[in-house]
């Protein structure tokens, strides 16, 4: 798989720091599914919770609200400044931040939970960060996270060539099972509508998702961009943008 330019995600999810909350609908149902998935088998609430690329603390804000008793919140985020952001939103809890890439960083487990929306597919190296996160688990602890599958931002891939390498919902499977128990793996295909392809661009800009595009395009780019995409992926409401969600929920049953 090509290896994302972390550096350049960094930069833009920065830049989106304004923004992202008001274009981020998907990811905010992503993450309500998510909880919603991991609230159906984990009945316990947790003590010590860590959340992985917290962002602006969209996830963030959610945990507080379901287990406003734990007893420790670490967040962690790529971008330093989000991850203080994140913090603000976690109120009343006072969350400890763990700023940095969670792949060359050292965790403080065990914890009871271990969560992540929307962040995973910009991993080098994921089969290893989830043999890491298992070794962080208590035993009968849970892994819950959303990332992207194939499908995903399948028009813009289609149209431009750009687009990250997304693994499919059975090597996510494979992966996790090396190391925990898999109690729920599902995905999702949502399609995202928008009256003209110039919004479907400000979106991605806006949520800092188009962090691999090295190049601003010239007025002619986005034209021809704009006419492809309406000719291309259009409906009786005007163009549409798919997302696919994967879901995975865990638990570290096995002592390993």
């Amino acid at each position: 798989m090509k290896r994302v330019d972390k550096k350049l995600v960094g930069r833009q999810f920065r830049r989106a720091m304004a923004t992202y909350d008001s274009q981020a609908m998907i990811q905010y149902r992503v993450a309500e599914h998510l909880l919603t998935l991991l609230g159906a088998q984990m009945r316990q609430e947790p003590e010590r919770v860590l959340e992985i690329g917290c962002c602006t603390g969209l996830l963030t804000r959610r945990l507080t609200t379901v287990y406003p008793h734990m007893r420790e919140l670490v967040i962690n985020d790529l971008v330093p400044a989000l991850a203080e952001q994140a913090a603000v939103a976690a109120h009343p809890i006072i969350p400890t931040i763990l700023a940095g890439d969670i792949e060359n960083t050292s965790l403080d487990g065990p914890f009871d939970l271990i969560i992540s929306s929307s962040t995973f597919h910009w991993l080098h190296d994921l089969p290893e960060l989830l043999l890491q996160l298992a070794a962080n688990l208590k035993l009968g602890g849970w892994l819950a996270f959303s990332m992207y599958g194939s499908d995903n931002l399948r028009e813009i891939k289609a149209l431009t060539g750009i687009g990250l390498d997304y693994y499919s919902l059975e090597e996510i499977k494979t992966m996790v099972s090396a190391s925990l128990s898999i109690n729920v793996c599902e995905e999702q295909r949502l399609l995202f509508p928008f009256s003209h392809p110039l919004e479907v661009l400000n979106h991605l800009r806006q949520t800092g998702v188009n962090g691999i595009s090295k190049k601003p395009w010239n007025r002619s780019q986005v034209q021809e961009f704009c006419t492809t995409y309406s000719n291309s992926y259009s409906d009786a409401h005007g163009v549409y943008l798919t997302y696919h969600p994967l879901y995975c929920v865990a638990t570290a049953s096995h002592g390993d």
